[in-house]
């Protein structure tokens, strides 16, 4: 299998807000993650592709501090993800389709505890703007398990940014969702995509991952068999480059 991975140019002075080093993961005799390394700057958007078994929701949790590597290393806003300091908690946000919420509190009372959690300074003013942000002003004082499955994720996102974290993680956000939610969705990420936020996505979903991103991963039987700038991907022809790439 051919690993490619393109040239990207950088300040010298900058640099990656994740850094990756040959992280392997092992669960038994099953290797999900086999020597993944790579770097991301600030503002950068990574979508990572690929079939299910490839080890992307893996990595997501060793570069979010859910699950420790096997062997390798890796530093996310400067912290070392294996070295459990609680500061790394403050500095990234985790958007997947387990939405992480409570189904009896309401919105409002979801990011307050949050917002504690978080040690913010003005939880509740914190927690209208975030819900205000992502359109659901309307149904703050609602229980969760009343709302559907789009407003869920958008209730997610605002669960996930809450603490302003400079690294945001999404695994297959746009699991279960309709297209009228999927597309909210998109807008929403669109809007966190300002070059303040570092983020990472694995998604099935070829026309929103390549919309969104600046670098485009191919993930195959534990490794990044593609990583490239977006500009220098053909994106009508990408899905015959993904197979072609998994066929290898």
């Amino acid at each position: 299998m051919v690993f490619r991975m393109s040239e990207q140019t950088h300040p010298v002075s900058s640099d990656p807000v994740v850094k990756v080093r040959d992280i392997q993961k092992d669960f038994g005799y099953l290797r999900a993650v086999n020597g993944i390394s790579f770097d991301l700057y600030k503002g950068e958007f990574l979508t990572i592709f690929g079939p299910n078994g490839a080890g992307k929701t893996t990595l997501i949790k060793i570069l979010s501090g859910l699950t420790r590597p096997t062997s390798g290393s890796a530093t996310v806003a400067g912290f070392d993800v294996l070295g459990g300091d609680v500061r790394l908690r403050k500095e990234i946000g985790v958007i997947s389709h387990a939405t992480c919420l409570y189904p009896d509190l309401t919105a409002l009372e979801n990011l307050l505890f949050y917002g504690k959690l978080y040690g913010l300074d003005d939880p509740e003013d914190t927690a209208n703007q975030a819900i205000k942000e992502v359109g659901l002003q309307l149904r703050r004082h609602d229980r969760v398990r009343t709302f559907s499955r789009g407003m869920q994720q958008r209730l997610t996102i605002a669960r996930a940014t809450l603490h302003d974290p400079s690294v945001l993680f999404l695994d297959e956000p746009f699991t279960g969702l309709d297209l009228q939610a999927t597309n909210v969705l998109k807008d929403h990420l669109h809007e966190l995509h300002t070059g303040k936020r570092t983020l990472i996505m694995t998604t099935h979903d070829m026309s929103c991952g390549l919309e969104m991103c600046d670098r485009v991963a191919i993930q195959c039987k534990g490794r990044f068999a593609m990583l490239e700038s977006i500009d220098s991907v053909d994106r009508e022809n990408f899905e015959n480059l993904y197979t072609e790439t998994l066929e290898r």
